[in-house]
């Protein structure tokens, strides 16, 4: 009878598994270049060389959604500079307007809600795949052993670590389709960071993970293309991979 048991426990040991849910903290940190115009180099130092924010991940085997952490220093960062020319103003956007990613994994969708200059936009569509390479590294992170997988999206080089203990394809925002969650992600040397500081195995409620609902629809490229109008307007253009690179133009 003992036997009969372990055998049974054995064979549904990877049910188990597959029926984790939970949470994620991550902290994710961009490096920010600043190209200014002729005359204004000075003005550099002003200008922050990176931007460190939160973000909530909520789990389980079918879908996640990804959300802003509330921070008390959220809020906007205006940095002005003056020049012969006229007024340049750059202003780094924190994080009071919440946006939400939602994924679902069987379905194959994903729905982004994206707050732009005060307007909010509703985003659908299917997940870009990442080629994933596994490699034979491993390490571990807050206790879970971890492995690392290589992946290549337009120019940019990227690094992940996934853990096959959690063996759910999550991730923070558009990084996840391994098997088992993403803990680390590190694009292009550093330019980019996203790095797990707490991982929660607890039971969600049932409204966890929904996907957002409100918000202007629109197709990814019709909010590239509205982001990338409202920069040039405002004299700014972002260029790069990885990290964010903005060329501020004098007027």
């Amino acid at each position: 009878m003992k036997r009969t048991v372990t055998t049974l426990l054995f064979l549904l040991l990877p049910l188990f598994a597959f029926a984790q849910e939970g949470s994620v903290l991550y902290e994710e940190t961009i490096q920010i270049d600043i190209e200014l115009p002729p005359g204004m180099e000075h003005m550099a130092e002003q200008i922050p060389s990176s931007r460190t924010t939160n973000k909530q991940l909520y789990f389980n085997a079918s879908s996640a959604l990804l959300k802003d952490a509330s921070q008390e220093e959220s809020g906007d960062e205006d940095v002005s500079f003056a020049s012969d020319g006229g007024n340049v103003r750059f202003r780094m956007m924190g994080n009071r307007a919440e946006n939400a990613t939602y994924t679902h994994f069987d379905e194959d969708v994903q729905v982004e809600k994206r707050d732009f200059l005060g307007r909010t936009f509703l985003i659908t569509g299917t997940p870009e795949p990442l080629a994933w390479r596994l490699t034979n590294e491993r390490s571990e992170f807050l206790g879970y052993l971890c492995q690392k997988a290589l992946a290549t999206r337009d120019s940019t080089t990227i690094e992940a670590w996934f853990t096959p203990e959690i063996p759910v394809p999550a991730g923070p925002g558009s990084y996840g389709g391994l098997p088992g969650l993403i803990l680390v992600v590190n694009e292009n040397d550093g330019q980019r960071s996203i790095v797990a500081k707490e991982l929660s195995l607890d039971p969600l409620s049932e409204d966890a993970i929904v996907p957002p609902t409100e918000g202007k629809e629109v197709t990814q490229a019709e909010f590239d293309a509205i982001v990338e109008e409202k920069m040039k307007e405002m004299g700014v253009e972002r260029s790069g991979q990885g990290g964010a690179r903005f060329i501020i133009r004098g007027h």
